[in-house]
C-alpha cells in the first residue's frame, strides 16, 4: 500500500501576471501521472495547460483499462487519441512533459518525457529518472527563440515531448526497479525540481525528508521563498518569476498500526 501526497501551486505568466496552472496530475490506484504543459511560443495555438489536461485524462483512462500494458505504448496511444479528437498536427500543437510511475507487488516502472523527473528512493539512496535533453539544449544556448524550439522539438538532434507526434513516446527515458527496493517516489515538475537543480536549496533526499516530515507544500514554500528573494532573476535567470509547481510523494512505508 502507498500513501500519496500532492502539493501544487499556480505560477505566473512571462509577463508576471497570475494565470491558471498548466501542471496536471492524476492519482490512480497503482499509478501517478504528472504533466507540465509548455507555455506555447506560438500565441495562435491553444495553451499547453489545455493540452496537458486532455492528455492526462486520456492517459488515466488508458492506464485504468490496461493496467499491465507497456507505458510507452499507452503514451503513444494517448497522444494519438488527443491529436485525432482535437485535430492537432505535429509541429502545430501545444505540448507537455510526461512523468508516469506505476507499481505492482513486484515492480515499479517509471517513464519520463522531457523535464519532469521521477526520483526513486531505496537502500542506496536517491535514483533520479531524468530526461536532460531539453535542459542541455537550453544550457547550450540552442533554444533562444520560439523558432529554435519548434526546430528542435521532437527531432533527433533536439528534445522529445508530448504533442501530436505519437512516436515521441518511444523516445521517453524509462526504468524499472524491484518493488522491494523502493521505499518512496517523488514526481515533480520543473517548477519544483529547479530548487534542486539550479537553486541548490536542497538535494533529493532532503526533499523527501521535508515532504515526509512537513508535507510536500513545505518544499514548494522553500522554492517560492528563494524566488521572492531574487524577484528580477539576477541570481537565477529565468523566464518567469514563479513557475507552476507540482510535487507528488508516493510513500511505500506502512505506518505501524
Amino acid at each position: 500500500m502507498a500513501e500519496i501526497s500532492v502539493a501544487e501551486r499556480d505560477g505566473v505568466g512571462p509577463d508576471g501576471s497570475p494565470r491558471p496552472t498548466e501542471d496536471h496530475v492524476a492519482v490512480l490506484g497503482n499509478a501517478v501521472v504528472v504533466l507540465d504543459g509548455a507555455t506555447s511560443p506560438q500565441p495562435d495555438l491553444p495553451s499547453g495547460g489545455w493540452y496537458a489536461s486532455l492528455l492526462v485524462h486520456s492517459l488515466s483512462q488508458a492506464l485504468n483499462a490496461e493496467p499491465q500494458a507497456d507505458l510507452a505504448v499507452l503514451l503513444a496511444e494517448s497522444i494519438a487519441d488527443v491529436a485525432r479528437r482535437e485535430g492537432l498536427e505535429p509541429g502545430r500543437s501545444p505540448s507537455s512533459t510526461v512523468a508516469i510511475a506505476r507499481w505492482t507487488d513486484d515492480t515499479v516502472d517509471g517513464l519520463v518525457l522531457a523535464d519532469s523527473p521521477i526520483v526513486a528512493f531505496g537502500p542506496d539512496g536517491a535514483d533520479p529518472l531524468t530526461d536532460d535533453r531539453l535542459v542541455s539544449l537550453r544550457g547550450g544556448g540552442q533554444l533562444r527563440t520560439g523558432s529554435d524550439v519548434r526546430a528542435k522539438r521532437n527531432a533527433p538532434d533536439g528534445f522529445w515531448v508530448a504533442e501530436a507526434e505519437p512516436k515521441a513516446a518511444a523516445e521517453a527515458v524509462r526504468r524499472s526497479w524491484p518493488r522491494s527496493e523502493v521505499d518512496a517516489l517523488l514526481l515533480a515538475t520543473d517548477g519544483v525540481a529547479i530548487g534542486v537543480d539550479e537553486y541548490d536549496l536542497f538535494d533529493w533526499p532532503e526533499v523527501l525528508a521535508i515532504s515526509r516530515e512537513r508535507g510536500p507544500d513545505a518544499v514548494l514554500d522553500a522554492v517560492r521563498t528563494a524566488e521572492k528573494q531574487d524577484p528580477d532573476g539576477e541570481r537565477w535567470p529565468r523566464a518567469k518569476r514563479h513557475d507552476d509547481q507540482l510535487l507528488v510523494l508516493v510513500d511505500f512505508r506502512v505506518a505501524p498500526g
